[in-house]
């Protein structure tokens, strides 16, 4: 299966000139978090938006009137499109690049994380109890170590 992963740096973020991966490696952290065993190709959208974009969504889909590092938005199309659309992405620079400074991590370590976060609620995982976060956890650090990325909880 091959993986398509569009990504859009909103203008807002380009014209404020924030530090933002190369969509190369956004898209090669998205490909390695795809777990989805299917027959056709998997098409996935990320958008790397403002404070401002992210707040609004968030407000909107999740009732928090905050901007947040990453939004997850599943779809589930008929089998008889034919096309494989695992969902779209949110990924908050200025809220990443924030994270990544006050946990003393590495930028890119963190936005690839966010990614591999991302991805994974796509595919049906959750945090929302404690089995649960447990098991989304573990998946992040394995797929996180083939990108040569070191344990985001330790």
């Amino acid at each position: 299966m091959a993986v398509t992963v569009d990504v859009t740096i909103s203008e807002e973020v380009a014209a404020a000139d924030d530090e933002v991966p190369k969509p190369a490696s956004i898209q090669s952290w998205a490909s390695a978090a795809c777990l989805e065993n299917v027959e056709n190709d998997a098409f996935i959208s990320i958008l790397v938006s403002s404070p401002e974009q992210s707040r609004e969504l968030n407000r909107q889909y999740r009732d928090k009137d905050k901007p947040t590092n990453v939004l997850s938005f599943p779809m589930q199309l008929p089998d008889e499109v034919g096309v494989h659309m695992l969902g779209d992405i949110v990924l908050c620079a200025a809220v990443i690049d924030a994270e990544a400074r006050s946990q003393s991590k590495a930028e890119s370590a963190h936005w690839a994380h966010m990614v591999v976060h991302g991805m994974l609620h796509l595919q049906g995982y959750d945090h929302i109890d404690n089995d649960e976060a447990e098991e989304m956890e573990k998946l992040e650090i394995q797929i996180l170590q083939t990108l040569g990325i070191g344990n985001p909880y330790e």
